[in-house]
């Protein structure tokens, strides 16, 4: 179905960008542009700029966008730009081979430099943070995976340890001290290159660069049904039709809807993210790393906000999806992101009291929860992102099923997407997972369970 009219309010957009968040080129939609591009988040953003700047103004190109700009699942995820890529490392080796698990790896560092390189470079002010990340281990098991899984890291990516492959241990008794965790009794931690931002600021940023080589936006203009025509695509927007060329679908948890055979091949999950205010206890200059709590059967994230920033040190932590009901899984197949669950929304709020403990101290006077929000998540069959041309129909490309997981995969499988579509698709062979491309295979297989990602 399509997006929620009366989403939660996003932490990230109140208030909405007084210029972008409903932006509209016109009153009605072009009946005939070269490509279109039903989604604004970080992906669709990303994909445009790209084309805009490999076509010039020769490229006529309108995006849609079912409410507001950036109010899908980019501008209600928690801010973090973190791979945690030893998690999902040995399983890629034994599912898919060291080569490949390799290139998974160094695609989601390599985003990340990317990305944060780019909002430097394009004076995007999007509340950048370029540092260090912490995991915290609660969980034996985990932790031994961990350690097993960083040692396979590091022996099969020898010239990366100090980029995706490096790694810090702590003892119990030091991440205690070092990361202020005075709650529950950890075993240990490990830290490692991450960051954070606000990955709404960031898009409306791009956004603002599409706008000023060309692009037409139409926010609050759903596309309703796609159909392929002799020779071009068919839209249905509540703004009249438009026939396009080429049709890029950035649509993620809703790509089913509007194309049926992404039906259980993507499915919606939808995750919950709360604001917190610090506790009096917390150290006054801030936090200095971004955390992630790591325990039986799931993990929580946390970001704290940049010193100088609009609410600065206030902590988004987000998570909790097994504690849902059953366990999370009625999170799965919902894409109503205008309530949350009340089992999750009481195990963040009571959170960053129980990690920190003491550390926290008396909550502030005003409260502790400033925000909560929700937002949904495109999950695929296989743990994958599909990128590229969708097989068996002309010129319908994909770029969706982040697994929550956008922020360190979008902004280069736009890029790879971009060129694709230019032709030079062997190009990508030496950076590209080959696990990330639309194959008849991987749409043939239906989701069957939960795959969670940091």
């Amino acid at each position: 179905m399509l997006p929620q009219a009366n989403p939660t309010i996003s932490y990230w957009q109140d208030p909405p960008d007084v210029d972008i968040a409903n932006y509209l080129s016109s009153e009605n939609v072009p009946e005939i542009t070269d490509t279109v591009i039903i989604g604004s988040g970080i992906t669709g953003a990303s994909t445009a700029y790209g084309l805009l700047c490999s076509g010039g103004t020769a490229e006529k190109l309108v995006m849609l966008e079912a409410r507001q700009a950036c109010s899908g699942a980019t501008g209600r995820n928690g801010g973090h730009t973190k791979a945690a890529s030893y998690h999902t490392f040995l399983e890629h080796v034994s599912s898919h081979g060291i080569a490949e698990a390799v290139k998974i790896a160094r695609l989601e560092y390599n985003t990340i430099k990317s990305l944060h390189t780019f909002a430097r470079e394009q004076n995007i002010d999007c509340d950048l943070f370029s540092g260090d990340t912490v995991d915290i281990f609660y969980d034996k098991e985990q932790w031994q995976r961990c350690l097993a899984s960083i040692a396979a890291m590091q022996s099969a990516m020898p010239e990366d340890l100090d980029g995706a492959a490096r790694y810090q241990f702590w003892s119990a008794d030091e991440a205690k001290e070092k990361f202020h965790m005075r709650g529950e009794v950890c075993i240990g931690a490990v830290s490692y290159e991450a960051g954070s931002l606000s990955a709404y600021r960031l898009v409306i940023g791009i956004l603002k660069l599409c706008l000023g080589m060309g692009m037409e936006l139409y926010t609050n203009t759903p596309a309703r049904k796609i159909e392929q025509m002799e020779g071009h695509w068919r839209v249905q927007t509540n703004r009249g039709y438009i026939n396009a060329r080429r049709l890029i679908l950035a649509t993620n948890a809703y790509t089913g809807f509007l194309y049926p055979k992404f039906q259980k091949v993507i499915v919606p999950l939808r995750g919950q993210v709360t604001a917190h205010r610090p506790g009096r206890n917390m150290p006054r200059e801030g936090l200095q790393t971004t955390y992630s709590f790591v325990y039986a059967g799931g993990f929580d994230y946390m970001i704290p906000r940049p010193k100088g920033k609009r609410f600065e040190g206030d902590i988004v932590i987000g998570g909790g999806l097994t504690k849902g009901t059953n366990n999370g899984v009625d999170e799965f197949g919902t894409t109503d992101d205008s309530g949350m669950s009340i089992e999750i929304s009481k195990y963040l709020t009571e959170a960053t009291s129980r990690f920190f403990g003491s550390a926290w101290g008396e909550d502030d006077k005003e409260g502790r929860v400033r925000k909560e929000w929700t937002g949904i998540m495109g999950y695929s069959n296989d743990g994958f992102p599909f990128v590229g041309k969708v097989l068996g129909d002309k010129d319908l490309w994909i770029a969706a099923g982040f697994q929550g997981h956008g922020m360190v995969m979008c902004f280069l499988c736009a890029k790879a997407l971009v060129i694709m579509m230019s032709g030079e698709e062997e190009s990508l062979n030496t950076w590209f997972p080959d696990s990330f491309r639309v194959s008849e295979e991987r749409m043939a297989k239906k989701f069957t369970g939960i795959c969670v990602s940091d």
